[in-house]
């Protein structure tokens, strides 16, 4: 070969050798993957929420993270299912954001991948997901109630409201976590208030459990937290104003919409808090070493018109407590 050429075809391979590490140093960098599962799409605000809290630990997503989403579109079935393909996607953090049935279908699938909910119907340390709220010691951590405090509350407030309340009806989703209904059920009958507990499994059954209630002669309705009551918020409160039954549940919309009272954490609050702590996982720390959080904010509503319409009078130290009074 001519010497000329032959120099010209080492350079040229050299050049090609010396090109491959610069390609490959170009190749994009894999971005850290959360996997998120919702209840329903309807919830789009806490996903807005979920997403702020990571973008206050540096994680934007698209940009230095990226949020796989599964929505459940109310289904508790489908669930296992979605929890099989975010984990065959090889995520980094699961975000739990559709209440004890995702938890627990997670918990099932993984018991190493971090696990991080905001849930306001388990107890975590009696359902064995940690081994305390000060240290999990495992791969579940996230936002939970204190459910003996705030059963005490719900009680405290309908005391001031209706001062002789003897008997409650409590609905049930058998779908949902027992702690907040033991912790209701003791604290009333530490109050001498009588529980009845009304099963509801589908929204068909919203009507005849309502009927029953009035039948009874219960001096107000609970509603402990479940997707049924958030989903159907309206409708429950229109059929507590039909049976003149005062009630009480964890979402604003009920009162919003017509219903006694609302109190509970703010969902989307509780979604942001729960963004914050996947952002520490993906910074580095360990789950098992992150407590247990409490909601950070509580929303009280009170509706003056339903009251009214009802007989009773809400008290001024609870009016001048309320996030919103609905005259």
């Amino acid at each position: 070969m001519d010497p000329i050429k032959r120099r010209a075809v080492i350079a040229a391979l050299g050049g090609t050798a010396m090109s491959w590490p610069l390609a490959a140093r170009a190749q994009p960098k894999r971005l850290p993957l959360v996997g998120y599962i919702g209840f329903t799409s309807a919830y789009q605000a806490n996903l807005v929420a979920f997403r702020e809290g990571l973008a206050e630990r540096g994680y934007i997503d698209g940009k230095t993270v990226t949020v796989d989403v599964r929505w459940a579109e109310g289904n508790y079935d489908r669930m296992p299912g979605l929890v099989a393909d975010l984990i065959a996607k090889k995520i980094d953090v699961f975000g739990v954001g559709a209440g004890p049935v995702c938890l627990r279908a997670a918990r099932q699938a993984t018991t190493t991948l971090p696990l991080v909910t905001y849930d306001f119907e388990t107890d975590p340390v009696a359902e064995g997901y940690v081994q305390s709220i000060a240290r999990v010691g495992g791969n579940v951590t996230g936002i939970f109630l204190d459910q003996p405090d705030f059963a005490g509350k719900w009680f405290e407030l309908l005391r001031e409201c209706i001062p002789r309340l003897a008997s409650v009806a409590m609905l049930l989703d058998p779908g949902s976590g027992r702690a907040q209904v033991d912790s209701m059920s003791k604290v009333a009958a530490g109050l001498g208030i009588r529980v009845t507990m009304l099963e509801v499994n589908t929204r068909s059954d919203y009507a005849s459990v309502f009927a029953a209630a009035q039948t009874l002669g219960v001096g107000a309705v609970l509603m402990p937290s479940s997707p049924l009551v958030l989903n159907n918020a309206e409708e429950l409160a229109e059929l507590a104003r039909r049976h003149r039954l005062p009630g009480i549940t964890l979402f604003s919309r009920f009162a919003r919409a017509g219903g006694f009272m609302s109190y509970g954490p703010s969902i989307v609050v509780a979604a942001k808090q729960a963004g914050a702590i996947v952002g520490k996982i993906l910074s580095g720390a360990a789950p098992a070493t992150l407590p247990i959080e409490r909601p950070s904010t509580f929303e009280l509503i009170v509706n003056q018109r339903t009251a009214a319409a009802l007989g009773l009078t809400i008290p001024a130290l609870i009016a001048a407590r309320a996030d919103e009074v609905i005259d």
